[in-house]
């Protein structure tokens, strides 16, 4: 029986001199391992479909714990454009090696979905630091670390809120904080907004760099602090940024 699987290759790797190996994180069963058997010769008709971000339905024999074997893949978006753009591939390849962490904490509804909005608000040209904020803060509510961003998160007020400390957890409001720098207030509002907002349905992005600048400081801070993962791709990002600080 062969299985119709909705899927996106997270990774690939070489298996014999023609065949691969694919790490799939499908809708349904979450990571999977599959094989591709000869996809590596010229007139195979998988050769095309078995690199990373191919995003379709692949068919093949699902065997549950053990390697799957692929027979077929019909392709919803293989992100043409994210691909042709080293900053946007590189913010994609976060991404999915970001979603494969939380899945192997916790697979639950919705982890598969704001990946794939993602990478699709990626393909259409929206601003990539925003776009992977989004997730990091969304995914931190999968990895059970979620930030306090609905009161102070020290005394619970919820007005004179001032800054975003990931010391501390959360909001911190003018009562509570010490020496921690005041943030602008639409960075208090718009990473809340973040939070609730749904990727899918974005069709208009307008952040300020300060704003992105001190939202993606406090997350940059908060994963070193509570999640401990240390992507490779993540730090790639983070040197890309820096050659286009100094350009």
């Amino acid at each position: 029986m062969i299985d119709k699987i909705e899927g996106i290759i997270l990774s690939s790797q070489d298996y014999g001199e023609t065949s691969k190996i694919l790490n799939i994180i499908t809708k349904e069963y979450g990571i999977i391992g599959v094989i591709a058997k000869g996809c590596k010769a010229l007139k195979s008709p998988l050769r095309s479909y078995t690199d990373k971000l191919t995003y379709g339905y692949f068919y093949m024999h699902y065997k549950k714990d053990k390697l799957s074997i692929l027979n077929n893949v019909d392709v919803i978006d293989n992100f043409k454009n994210v691909k042709k753009d080293i900053t946007k591939i590189s913010y994609a390849s976060y991404l999915l090696e970001l979603c494969g962490q939380v899945v192997k904490h916790s697979y639950k509804d919705g982890v598969y979905d704001i990946l794939i909005s993602s990478l699709i608000k990626l393909n259409e040209g929206y601003d990539p630091l925003v776009i992977m904020n989004i997730v990091e803060l969304k995914y931190l509510d999968y990895l059970g670390v979620m930030p306090i961003l609905d009161a102070c998160c020290k005394c619970g007020k919820t007005s004179s809120i001032c800054t975003l400390s990931s010391y501390a957890g959360g909001y911190l409001c003018n009562d509570c904080r010490t020496s921690e720098k005041i943030v602008s207030d639409k960075t208090i509002k718009l990473i809340r907004m973040f939070y609730y907002v749904d990727i899918s349905k974005i069709s208009k992005l307008e952040v300020s760099n300060e704003v992105k600048f001190e939202i993606n400081a406090f997350l940059d801070d908060y994963y070193d602090r509570y999640t401990g993962l240390y992507l490779k791709s993540k730090n790639f990002i983070k040197n890309l940024n820096k050659v286009k600080a100094v350009e």
